[in-house]
């Protein structure tokens, strides 16, 4: 089923785990495009995910080195691994485990 969720209002809001515990805050959101139209492919949660946003504009990677970013601090969320079905108190699907932290995520340059 199709759901259509505002992005923008998702942005900041602390992402709950299983066990109702956060673990982090969604700072970003990635799309791929298909046939034409954008559909949500991963969420990106945590304090590094901010950074990553910020550094995707022109201040550019290196800043995220000289702020101290930890790409430990945060996780990749695939869109079929959160529950939007309340928008503002978005939730795990899965166990944190099942996560790819940032550390391992590789990003486009």
């Amino acid at each position: 089923m199709k759901r259509l969720v505002h992005a923008e209002l998702l942005l900041g809001k602390k992402v709950l785990a299983l066990n109702g515990q956060s673990i982090g805050r969604l700072e970003e959101i990635w799309a791929k495009m298909d046939r034409g139209q954008f559909f949500v492919s991963e969420f990106l949660v945590g304090s590094y995910a901010v950074l990553e946003r910020l550094a995707a504009w022109t201040i550019g990677r290196a800043v995220l080195r000289v702020l101290g970013a930890k790409r430990d601090e945060g996780y990749r969320i695939r869109w079929d691994q959160l529950d939007l079905s309340d928008p503002e108190r978005p939730r795990l699907r899965c166990s944190v485990d099942e996560l790819m932290p940032l550390k391992d995520a590789q990003f486009p340059a």
